[in-house]
């Protein structure tokens, strides 16, 4: 009995260790994108990584959500352009919204908005000042979500994000041993990029729109 429970101690010590390595590795891949790179281990374990790309500043954070009535537990991960951009306030756009997610403050945000045309029916917008919305810029942006994995746009004075579903938990496992863990493997480089990308053009459109008024 003393060498299970011994044996067991030891494979749950082991499974510590490496769910501590994978997490802190999780953007391993996609660091050397970077310059100017600086690092922290968030409380979840997982690494935030912050650094410049083409010149602008981008924070890369990984949350997992795994609030009980979640069907799966996910892996949410958030990249922000850390620019100032030229919009009024905060705005949301956001795939299959509950007002429950994690890592935005949808919820909060006062006035509900309808989307233009070409964004799935699942789709919603809330802002903080509806009357000056960048409804063209906003229309443009409806291919985004037609990558299922894409969560949320935000627009904000401080900024611009994109949230994509890194992975969910393991259904097997999950429904036996209620075992949640993710982040095994590191964020792909080729999921990043086009993110990037887009963020950028997205900047760089919003503010030279304002400065030719």
């Amino acid at each position: 009995m003393l060498a299970a429970f011994c044996g067991l101690l030891w494979q749950n010590r082991a499974a510590f260790g490496q769910r501590r390595i994978a997490r802190a590795a999780y953007f391993d891949e996609v660091a050397p994108l970077f310059q100017s790179l600086t690092r922290r281990v968030e409380p979840s374990g997982f690494t935030r990584l912050s650094g410049l790309w083409n010149g602008l500043r981008f924070d890369l954070q990984a949350v997992p959500d795994t609030l009980t009535f979640r069907k799966l537990p996910t892996l949410w991960v958030m990249v922000t352009l850390t620019e100032s951009v030229a919009v009024a306030g905060e705005v949301h756009v956001m795939m299959r919204p509950t007002g429950s997610e994690v890592f935005s403050h949808y919820g909060l945000m006062p006035d509900g908005v309808a989307l233009p045309a070409g964004y799935p029916d699942d789709c919603a917008l809330r802002c903080e000042d509806p009357s000056r919305l960048p409804l063209n810029v906003i229309a443009d942006e409806a291919a985004l979500f037609q990558d299922r994995s894409v969560k949320e746009l935000v627009l904000s004075p401080k900024g611009l994000r994109i949230v994509l579903l890194g992975e969910e938990a393991e259904r097997g496992r999950y429904l036996l041993y209620r075992d949640a863990e993710m982040g095994r493997r590191a964020f792909a480089a080729a999921r990043l990029l086009p993110v990037l990308h887009r963020l950028t053009a997205l900047h760089d459109r919003l503010n030279k729109e304002a400065a030719h008024g």
